[in-house]
């Protein structure tokens, strides 16, 4: 039987469809007089201005996901500064005559930015131990509390190395702001793409970041304060995820933290008060139930066996890009040339990298073992027929929606030992640009994508895992959207889509399964007219140098 909590954020997943006739509700339009600022800061917290990094990580393409070949840093300030440099700080700014804005390395719908990072750091030459905010635009740690020698005495020896904390939070107004109830789930997207962001990162500096799953969301929003923060009800933080990063050398099998360490940490005193991020504001009241219904309780601690990504290393294309160079150049792409093409070896080996594989990044941060599949319209790959492709990336969830699916589809391999199947050939462009929204961008690309989720099961384990499936599709958007640079193309997500047209257009009937997020990878279209000026060109000015 169904729990209340379950049933609960089902209806909110169905209200909140974008249909032919009639959109998930929103405002309608766009209320300027009310953007949110687009970055947090905590008036009155202590700031520490962290350097840039010198000089980037000497790591190839491979790199940014396996661990063989980065080695171990230090947890120093420099190293840490790197770290937040390369996941949640700027990429660069772009303007027009009467406009700039920031462009960041984690992706986010709408370039909105609803996620904030936290860092609990037990101290080194340069950085006192606390708890900090990460503030992308000054790259500084503004400092909220400090904490203890002796506790970080305690953390190490529970997890039985050394390591930090890193926590995610979201502010669901930013979202909602422009796109009304669907906001919430946009911001899930984004807590996956950082995710997936802070974990590559880290890996460069030879660290590992995995997520705490048995902690429960107020035992993580007690630990960085947010519960102590003093702000407008509408820009409260909620907390997402935390996370232990540790050198990689090491392993731990801890998933949790004891209590007694979580009650320490809400006994600390905060400082800052964070700066208000809109003048008025309109209540969403579906998205206050959605985070209330999915709020994750303390659960038993899992380790996850991620297995060997179903050995699908065969063929990898590498790029000559550095991996730190992919990751800043990332950028989401306006519109396509419909004449770009993506090499079949690029195509299949994009396609693996988004396969959970033990120790190797992102996925080895453990939200989850894989349960989004593949829903491809392939337009213009080298060696493959235009049609509609499914990527499996796991083999039990196969033999459950193959089934489930329309009966004339062909399910034909595409080749030996890897879990691609060609459905029916054609030309997908018109179908791909209409179920997204009529959105071109889905149609001119090489290919493009629906992320099937295996959803109702995994609802019924606890309606708190309705966010980690949008993580999880938020990570894959973010492989995604780097080997797309890697390869010299581009990739978009795409979070405006007609979801039951997706599942008609499969065969689906019930929610077994169910479309959480599109992407899109092709030949990008540049605008001449937008200027890029570097990330920090403006830090003399902000840091009153």
């Amino acid at each position: 039987m169904k729990s209340e909590a379950v049933s609960r954020i089902i209806e909110y997943h169905e209200a909140t469809k974008h249909h032919y006739d009639r959109f998930a509700k929103s405002l309608g339009y766009m209320d300027w007089a009310n953007q949110p600022e687009p970055f947090r800061t905590f008036e009155g917290a202590p700031a520490v201005h962290l350097p840039l990094l010198a000089n980037d990580p000497d790591a190839a393409h491979a790199d940014l996901y396996s661990r063989k070949n980065n080695p171990e840093r230090p947890f120093t300030v420099e190293n840490i500064a790197g770290f937040l440099e390369l996941s949640m700080g700027l990429s660069a700014w772009k303007s027009i005559p009467g406009s700039r804005w920031a462009l960041r390395i984690n992706p986010s719908s709408g370039n909105l930015h609803p996620t904030e990072a936290y860092l609990a750091l037990p101290g080194s030459e340069g950085i006192d131990s606390g708890v900090y905010h990460y503030n992308p635009f000054l790259h500084a740690l503004e400092k909220r509390a400090e904490t203890p020698a002796d506790l970080w005495d305690k953390i190490r020896g529970h997890f039985g190395c050394a390591g930090f904390l890193a926590g995610l939070t979201s502010i669901y107004w930013r979202e909602a702001w422009k796109y009304g109830e669907r906001a919430f789930r946009y911001c899930n997207h984004d807590a996956g793409h950082a995710l997936a962001c802070l974990s590559i990162s880290a890996n460069l500096f030879g660290w590992k970041v995995l997520y705490l799953n048995a902690i429960s969301d107020r035992d993580a929003e007690s630990m960085i304060g947010c519960d102590r923060a003093v702000c407008e009800k509408n820009e409260k933080e909620h907390p997402d995820m935390l996370c232990y990063v540790f050198p990689s050398s090491e392993n731990t099998e801890k998933r949790d933290i004891p209590p007694e360490i979580v009650e320490e940490f809400a006994r600390l005193e905060f400082s800052g008060v964070p700066n208000r991020l809109s003048g008025e504001y309109h209540p969403w009241k579906a998205i206050d139930r959605a985070g209330e219904t999915s709020e994750k309780p303390r659960t038993a601690p899992e380790v996850l066996s991620l297995g060997d990504g179903l050995s699908l290393v065969a063929e990898t294309a590498d790029s000559r890009l550095s991996a730190p160079a992919i990751i800043r150049q990332r950028r989401s792409a306006q519109g396509f040339d419909g004449r770009g093409a993506i090499a079949g070896k690029q195509f299949f080996s994009m396609l693996a990298r988004t396969v959970p594989k033990k120790d190797e990044a992102p996925f080895d941060a453990e939200i989850s073992p894989a349960r989004l599949h593949l829903l491809i319209f392939v337009h213009n790959v080298s060696g493959l027929n235009p049609g509609l492709y499914f990527f499996s990336r796991n083999r039990e969830d196969f033999e459950t929606i193959r089934p489930l699916c329309r009966p004339e589809f062909l399910w034909r391999p595409v080749r030996e030992n890897f879990p691609l199947y060609l459905l029916q050939e054609g030309n997908y462009r018109a179908e791909a640009a209409k179920v997204s929204c009529y959105q071109d961008i889905a149609g001119d690309s090489a290919f493009s994508l629906a992320m099937i989720a295996r959803f109702k099961d995994w609802l019924e384990r606890g309606a708190y895992n309705y966010k980690s499936l949008f993580w999880e599709s938020g990570m894959i958007g973010q492989i995604l959207y780097l080997e797309a640079e890697a390869h010299g193309l581009r990739g978009t997500g795409i979070g405006c889509y007609f979801d039951d047209t997706v599942h008609r257009m499969l065969g689906l009937s019930d929610n077994t399964f169910q479309s959480l997020y599109h992407f899109t990878v092709g030949k990008p279209l540049l605008d001449r007219r937008l200027k890029t000026l570097p990330p920090y060109y403006h830090l003399e000015y902000a840091r009153g140098s």
